[in-house]
């Protein structure tokens, strides 16, 4: 089957090129790929993940079997900034809860809601391996621990 290169820009595809030829096993590279689409995209549809199975000849099930499993990956569209939340027993004990519930009320939405504007979504997560500085949160590819309401304030109107 061929692959339609024009589903992603010419740069997104050169990534791709590059990355499935660093291993003798083209499938080792399914995960970057995961990641150099959805970058693109801003989340993986059933079309990215037919497409990405195409890529690799492998069934969109399988494709989306591995895309659902991990949290960093989004099938569905998320706000331009997705704030995640890390509720495992560490931030827990230390807030985690105190901050989800700040969030929230700051941002009138719930845990797994988009902002009406499409700026934020806000979801938790089971661990961002940031226990000794705890409560921690990642808004799209940083991270932020230590976390208080005062500090979150500070961030959230940082991105506004």
């Amino acid at each position: 089957m061929v692959v339609d290169r024009s589903f992603v820009s010419e740069e997104t595809w050169a990534k791709i090129e590059d990355l499935m030829g660093r291993y003798p096993d083209k499938r080792s590279a399914l995960l970057q790929v995961l990641h150099v689409v959805q970058d693109e995209k801003g989340y993986l549809n059933y079309d990215a993940i037919k497409w990405i199975a195409t890529l690799f000849r492998l069934p969109p099930a399988e494709v989306y079997s591995v895309a659902s499993f991990y949290t960093m990956y989004n099938l569905k569209p998320v706000g331009k900034y997705l704030i995640q939340v890390c509720t495992n027993i560490s931030c827990s004990i230390t807030g985690a809860d105190e901050i989800v519930r700040f969030i929230e009320k700051k941002l009138g939405i719930k845990v797994g809601e988009t902002t009406p504007d499409g700026k934020f979504t806000l979801i938790t997560v089971e661990c961002l391996g940031s226990c000794g500085k705890a409560p921690a949160m990642m808004i799209n590819k940083d991270y932020y621990e230590e976390l208080t309401p005062e500090k979150v304030e500070r961030i959230l109107e940082s991105l506004k």
